[in-house]
C-alpha cells in the first residue's frame, strides 16, 4: 500500500488523501463508518506515540503495520466512494435530529436532518447527479417562462438520494412547492437532505431513522398549518397510506397520486378494486420506460456493488437463487451469471418462468435448494417470500439480501428471538446466530439492498425521474373528466418523449419515417409508435392507460 495515500490525523479520524495526479478530493472517514475494517487498523495501532520502526533493506512501516516497500498497488479512493463511505451513516453524534434546534442561512427551521452543516458537500453530489440527467436538465430548460406546474403543491415519499434532489429541483423549477419525507430509512443520503434543506425544500429524512422516527417525518410533510397538498409522488405507497389513514378530507384537494413501485402500485389496485380510491393514480413502475430501463439496468449494475461493498466476496461458482424473473430479477440473474455464478430462479408466472428457461436458468422451487445455495435473493414485491423455515434450513454463512421495494419480502420479524443473536458486523450487514452456532449474513435488515448499500446509476434514475415528473404535469393539467377514479398507465407519447430525451447524451440519431411509410404502417411520422397496450410484461391487474394531454 503506497503510504504517502494515507494519513492517520487523529485517532478519531482516518483521512484518505488524493495521490499525485488523482484530483479526487480527500475528505475525513468518521469512525463509525467501517467498524469492521477501522476496528482492525485502531487494534493494530500502538497505545504510546512511539515512532515507526524502520527498516531501510525490505520494509516499511507505519503506526506498527509493515507494509513491502515497493507497493503492489496503489491505494486510490474515489470521489464515489468516499461520498457513499463518509457521510452516510449516522453521524458520532448519537442525538436523534427530532430533537436538535436547526436552521439554514435563510433562517427557516422547516425541515428536519442529521446536520445542516453538510449541505455544502450534498450540493456537489447533486451538481455530479445532474450531469448524468439531462432529460430533467432540458425540461428545466424548455420551461423557462413556462410553469406547468405552477400551483402544484406537491407531498412527496422518495428515496432522498442526489438523484431524487435533482428531480426535486426541477420541480420547483417547473413551479411546485414541495415537501419531502424518504421511503427507506436506510437509503437517506444526509449530505443531500442538508442540501436539499439548506436550499428552502422541507425535507424530514435522515439515514438510520426508526419505525416511529419514519412515520413522524412522513406526517410533518403533510400536517402543516396553512399548506395543504394537491398532489402526491409515493414511492411503496406509505404517504398515501398515511393521508387515507390519518386525513382522509385531503383527498377533497388532491388532484392524484403519482406512484413509483410495484408495492405502491399493488396497493393502489387494491384501493381500486375496494372503492376506495378516491383521485385518480398514475402507475409509472408498469410504464415502458421504468420497466425496461430503471428495472432491468439499474439492477443489472447495482446488485455486484451492493454485495461487493458489504460482503467483500468472489462471484464465482457461487450458487445463487433469485426469487421472482420480474425486470428487477432479469437484472440480478444476468449480473451474476455473467460473473460466474451458479443461478436458480424461483417464478409463480408461467410466462416468466418459461422465459427464465429459454434465458438458461434452472427454474426451481426455493424448497429444493435452500440447503446449498449461498446467495438468496428477493424481488418479487411481495410478503414471506423467505420464511423463518427458509432461513432456519440454510447453510451457515448463507447471505439474504432484498432487492424489491418493501421489506417484507423476507420474514425478518421472525429472527428477532431470544434464541437467536444479532451480530452487527459492518454498516448494513448483521450476522444472526443460531444456538448450534450457525449464522447467516443479513444484509440491510431486508429493505432494498442497492439504495441501503450501494448507488445506482444516475442516467437510468434519469429515466424514472423525468418519467414521475411528466406523470406529476399529465395528472395536475389535466382537465376535469379525462382521469376518473382508477389506476392509470403514462401515455406512451410520454414514454416515448422521456426516451428521446436522453438519445442526445449517446450521440444518436433517429431514423424518420416517409409520409408513405407512415401511412403503411397507420401511425403518425411523430409518433407515439407503439398502441397504449404496449408493455414488456403482461400486466396482473387491468390497466388504464391515460389519453395524450
Amino acid at each position: 500500500v503506497d503510504q504517502s495515500a494515507i494519513c492517520f490525523r487523529s485517532s478519531e479520524h482516518l483521512q484518505f488523501s488524493p495521490l499525485e495526479g488523482d484530483r479526487s478530493p480527500s475528505y475525513p472517514i468518521e469512525r463509525h463508518v467501517m467498524p469492521y475494517k477501522q476496528s482492525f487498523i485502531s487494534s493494530k495501532l500502538p497505545s504510546s506515540s512511539k515512532k515507526p520502526t524502520k527498516n531501510p533493506r525490505s520494509r516499511s512501516s507505519l503506526h506498527g503495520l509493515e507494509f513491502p516497500r515497493k507497493p503492489i498497488f496503489s491505494l486510490r479512493v474515489s470521489y464515489s466512494v468516499i461520498s457513499a463511505a463518509s457521510y452516510t451513516d449516522s453521524s458520532d453524534d448519537e442525538t436523534s435530529p427530532r430533537d436538535k434546534q436547526q436552521k439554514n442561512s435563510k433562517g427557516s427551521s422547516d425541515f428536519c436532518v442529521k446536520n445542516i452543516k453538510q449541505a455544502e458537500f450534498g450540493r456537489r453530489e447533486i451538481e455530479i447527479a445532474e450531469q448524468e440527467m439531462p432529460a430533467l436538465m432540458a425540461l428545466r430548460k424548455r420551461a423557462q417562462g413556462e410553469k406547468p406546474l405552477a400551483g402544484a403543491k406537491i407531498v412527496g415519499c422518495t428515496h432522498i438520494t442526489a438523484q431524487t434532489a435533482v428531480l426535486m429541483e426541477t420541480l420547483g423549477a417547473l413551479g411546485a412547492q414541495c415537501r419531502w419525507a424518504a421511503c427507506n430509512i436506510y437509503s437517506t443520503l444526509n449530505e443531500v437532505a442538508a442540501a436539499l434543506a439548506e436550499s428552502g425544500f422541507p425535507v424530514f429524512a435522515w439515514k438510520g431513522e426508526s419505525e416511529d422516527d419514519f412515520w413522524w417525518c412522513i406526517d410533518r410533510c403533510v400536517n402543516v398549518e396553512g399548506w395543504q397538498p394537491n398532489m402526491i409522488l409515493d414511492d411503496g405507497g406509505d404517504l398515501t397510506h398515511w393521508i387515507y389513514k390519518k386525513y382522509p378530507n385531503m383527498f377533497k384537494k388532491i388532484k392524484g397520486i403519482v406512484e413509483e413501485s410495484v408495492t405502491g402500485v399493488h396497493r393502489l389496485y387494491q384501493l381500486s378494486k375496494a372503492g376506495k380510491l378516491c383521485v385518480p393514480a398514475m402507475n409509472v413502475n408498469d410504464s415502458v420506460t421504468k420497466q425496461k430501463f430503471d428495472n432491468l439496468y439499474c439492477c443489472r449494475e447495482s446488485i455486484l456493488d451492493g454485495l461487493k461493498r458489504t460482503t467483500d466476496m468472489m462471484f464465482g461458482g457461487k450458487q445463487v437463487v433469485v426469487c421472482g424473473y420480474g425486470e428487477v430479477g432479469k437484472g440480478c440473474c444476468a449480473a451474476l451469471k455473467a460473473m460466474g455464478s451458479i443461478v436458480y430462479v424461483t417464478e409463480i408466472d408461467p410466462i416468466c418462468a418459461l422465459q427464465a428457461c429459454m434465458d438458461g436458468f434452472r427454474l426451481v422451487k426455493l424448497n429444493e435448494v435452500i440447503r446449498q445455495v449461498d446467495i438468496v435473493i428477493t424481488c418479487t414485491g411481495n410478503k414471506n417470500v423467505v420464511t423463518r423455515e427458509h432461513l432456519d434450513r440454510m447453510k451457515n454463512s448463507c447471505i439474504v439480501c432484498n432487492m424489491g421495494h418493501s421489506n417484507t419480502e423476507i420474514d425478518v420479524a421472525s429472527l428477532r428471538t431470544p434464541e437467536l443473536t444479532w451480530e452487527r458486523v459492518r454498516s448494513q450487514v448483521d450476522h444472526v446466530i443460531w444456538p448450534d452456532g450457525k449464522r447467516i449474513v443479513l444484509l440491510a435488515e431486508g429493505r432494498l439492498l442497492n439504495l441501503s448499500c450501494s448507488t445506482v446509476p444516475t442516467f437510468v434514475l434519469s429515466i424514472t425521474a423525468t418519467t414521475q415528473a411528466l406523470a406529476l404535469i399529465e395528472l395536475y393539467n389535466a382537465p376535469e373528466g379525462r382521469y376518473k377514479q382508477d389506476v392509470y398507465l403514462l401515455p406512451k407519447k410520454m414514454d416515448e418523449y422521456v426516451a428521446s430525451l436522453h438519445l442526445p447524451t449517446f450521440d444518436a440519431h433517429l431514423t424518420e419515417l416517409t409520409d408513405e411509410q407512415a401511412k403503411y404502417l397507420g401511425l403518425n411520422k411523430n409518433g407515439p409508435f407503439k398502441p397504449n397496450y404496449y408493455r414488456c410484461l403482461a400486466p396482473t391487474p387491468p390497466l388504464k392507460t391515460g389519453k395524450p394531454g
